[in-house]
């Protein structure tokens, strides 16, 4: 299938790693011209030399999606290279597993932090976008949420975070001005999915018959799921083919979660 999206400009926050990496790589795969940042240099040098194998044009540069200016000056340096953004990816996140188990013992500041991280910076990345898109009348907004944005469960300054992003992509995608220009917004829910060097490598490692447990116990498909499939789904959002796709909040979790929608 032929997503037309060559050579289309895109940014994927947080896209030298997991998730955001995954979808990076995808994009790159299908044409498309990449832009990656991140606070870690190594992974940023690292992730440089993966987008160049695969013959994309791209960069990567070293920001932190928490600093204001930092996201201008990406976003200043994209404009300066391309001259346009068509596809941003907000994939910057994270919190899960911050804080504390039981909630009044954890830290005002955990919940402030988990919300800039994956709210503020995602409203940032996408209100700097839109005048471009609105330009050229066409985009693309993916944000990566959770499936913790879509019913209850898990740490609530986390929860309330996602379903805060899952609120702001369907706000977006209800405003006619930018859907008559050819822009959608849209949300990717993942479940459980395994990411080197993070929680579920650390169960993995630390308590296995855990992990065996939580497996057993909580995900049909009886395994957790990868990055490249939460990309496939992502990349296919992106395309022209997604274009009446607008507003949805898509799980990619192999029917770990319990919402209907």
């Amino acid at each position: 299938m032929d997503l037309k999206i060559k050579a289309k400009n895109a940014l994927v926050s947080g896209g030298t790693h997991g998730i955001g990496r995954s979808i990076a790589l995808a994009l790159a795969d299908e044409g498309c011209n990449v832009a990656v940042f991140s606070r870690d240099a190594e992974r940023v040098e690292k992730m440089g030399k993966e987008l160049k194998a695969k013959k994309a044009d791209y960069f990567s540069i070293q920001a932190d999606a928490m600093l204001k200016s930092d996201i201008e000056r990406v976003m200043n340096a994209i404009i300066s290279k391309w001259g346009t953004i068509h596809i941003l990816v907000n994939n910057v996140g994270g919190g899960g597993r911050w804080g504390n188990e039981i909630v009044e013992e954890t830290k005002e500041d955990v919940w402030q932090e988990v919300y800039d991280k994956n709210v503020l910076t995602a409203i940032r990345l996408t209100v700097m976008a839109m005048p471009y898109m609105r330009k050229q009348k066409w985009g693309r907004v993916v944000t990566i949420t959770s499936i913790y944005g879509r019913e209850g469960g898990g740490r609530p300054w986390f929860s309330m975070a996602k379903t805060a992003q899952t609120s702001f992509m369907k706000a977006m995608a209800k405003k006619h001005y930018l859907s008559k220009d050819n822009i959608t917004f849209n949300s990717v829910a993942p479940g459980a999915i395994m990411i080197p060097d993070t929680g579920w490598g650390k169960m993995a490692r630390e308590n296995p018959r855990e992990l065996e447990e939580f497996i057993g116990k909580e995900l049909p498909l009886g395994r957790l799921g990868t990055p490249e499939e939460i990309a496939s789904v992502v990349v296919f959002i992106c395309s022209e083919q997604a274009s009446l796709l607008n507003g949805a909040s898509i799980s990619v979790d192999g029917g770990q979660s319990n919402s209907l929608l």
